[in-house]
């Protein structure tokens, strides 16, 4: 069927740093983007989209578009400018009125505790390499639980242990800008999980009246053919990017088969993973404390067998078909020449949304429930004669909320559906000329104009119909 249940969420999401600006307001302390894109002089996130200034203006537009849901992100560095101990009443009293006013408009605030933004104190002792770090994490959710705990009934741990660590270690176009790390990059998600863990405890264990989860992006992973290296190296990558996260959310622990793999992947390249016996308490526990999950989709992946060495090339311009991402031990990435892909060479393929749902369903039926609290497309959006016509957009979602539907018809929770984003943001590693907003943000005057894909979400979310058949038209690899 083609109808939406009534009491699923269209949403929105965001991040504080990618939208908020005001770096300098209050004594909010740095974290690890701000030295950094300073020093490079790439792009430049003082303003972003304003929204520290105009999230009134922002979620006055949710509830007319029929938004009922956002994900915001609560700057770990606005509350503790040190990341630990000493608090800034500036920043508390931001994230109330900011909750205050996603109330006030009907938008229930869905609150993300680490998008991307470690303080840099903390990055500088290790990141999520750092026990040090994984406590004051720990502490700083416990003060939000506490200080939000009347407002706020829908929590996330962690925002996508793995493009963290892609980002830090593999890739390299995060700080600290390491490639093929993929030791550390493990041990990364893992520290992360234990920190996840902890936190869920912590929250579960005050009794407080709300619910928690975490957010992985997961991208299914083809073999570009049915040879047998071709799947293997399928396999591995979804093991390493999906299924050793899952493990950790869902067993509290790692299968056999997950961990022959990781230690293929480690001993391929030179590294080793410390696991604590105390590590699986905290896991296992919260295992069966979680309540949801949020999956974030853009894009799956088709790979072929690869025995060289790590290479990557990250497209941050958008100039087509200039990526590259092969990893020692792993796989190499390759084009579908039947699929399409965006600009940033994502493959446009919402069959891997279905698929991942439902695997989900099969191989971790504790789930609880899902909301998919990221999903959209990143074009470069033109104003023109006072329109923004992104109909490739509105395809794109179309295609990825019918997937979800066949996920529904199938027996899999789903509960929301969160668009990124709600405006035009900035992106960590493509400055402002890659959107993904329901609404165009001049940045130079910060004024808002909603695109058509605006006034067509509204329609759907209003109406809790999609507007066209639901019939897998992408299912050919």
């Amino acid at each position: 069927m083609n109808k939406f249940p009534e009491h699923f969420i269209f949403g929105a999401a965001t991040a504080a740093y990618q939208a908020e600006g005001a770096l300098s307001i209050g004594n909010r302390g740095k974290n690890y983007w701000d030295d950094y894109l300073k020093k490079t002089g790439t792009f430049d996130p003082s303003q972003a989209s304003d929204f520290y200034n105009r999230y009134a203006e922002d979620l006055q537009a949710c509830h007319q578009f029929g938004i009922n849901g956002i994900r915001i992100s609560i700057a770990w560095s606005r509350i503790f400018p040190s990341g630990r101990e000493k608090v800034d009443p500036i920043g508390v009293q931001f994230y109330h009125r900011l909750i205050d006013s996603c109330i006030k408009n009907g938008v229930t605030p869905f609150v993300t505790l680490h998008h991307f933004d470690t303080p840099e104190k903390q990055f500088k002792d290790g990141d999520w390499l750092s026990a040090n770090m994984v406590d004051d994490y720990v502490d700083f959710a416990q003060f939000c639980f506490e200080e939000y705990e009347d407002k706020v009934k829908h929590w996330i741990t962690i925002n996508e242990p793995w493009s963290v660590v892609a980002g830090q270690y593999i890739i390299g176009h995060f700080p600290p800008n390491n490639q093929y790390e993929l030791g550390k990059a493990i041990q990364s998600m893992h520290n992360m999980m234990v920190a996840h863990a902890r936190v869920v405890k912590k929250y579960k264990e005050a009794n407080y009246q709300g619910e928690i989860g975490i957010v992985h992006i997961l991208e299914s992973k083809y073999g570009i053919t049915d040879q047998r290296e071709d799947s293997l190296s399928a396999k591995k990558e979804h093991i390493l990017a999906n299924q050793f996260l899952l493990d950790a959310t869902f067993k509290g622990e790692y299968s056999a088969e997950t961990m022959r793999v990781i230690n293929e992947i480690l001993s391929a390249n030179g590294a080793q993973l410390e696991l604590k016996i105390e590590d699986f308490d905290h896991l296992k526990e919260a295992a069966k404390m979680i309540d949801f999950l949020g999956v974030n989709y853009y894009a799956s992946h088709f790979l072929k067998g690869y025995t060289g060495t790590s290479k990557i090339q990250h497209n941050g311009t958008g100039e087509k078909g200039s990526s590259i991402f092969a990893l020692q031990g792993v796989g190499e990435r390759v084009t579908n020449p039947v699929i399409p892909t965006t600009d940033w060479d994502w493959p446009i393929y919402p069959q891997g949304l279905e698929d991942m749902l439902l695997l989900i369903k099969q191989n971790y039926p504790n789930y609880g429930k899902i909301y998919v609290t990221e999903n959209g497309l990143g074009s470069k959006d033109h104003f023109e004669a006072g329109q923004i016509n992104d109909e490739e957009r509105i395809d794109y979602v179309r295609l990825h909320l019918a997937a979800i539907l066949r996920a529904i018809d199938q027996g899999v929770r789903i509960e929301g559906y969160f668009i990124w984003s709600l405006m035009d943001m900035f992106s960590w590693t493509n400055g402002y000329n890659k959107r993904y907003g329901l609404f165009y943000v001049d940045f130079d005057t910060q004024q808002r104009f909603p695109k058509k894909s605006a006034y067509w979400y509204q329609k759907i979310s209003k109406e809790k119909v999609l507007d066209q058949p639901i019939k897998n038209e992408t299912s050919e690899k």
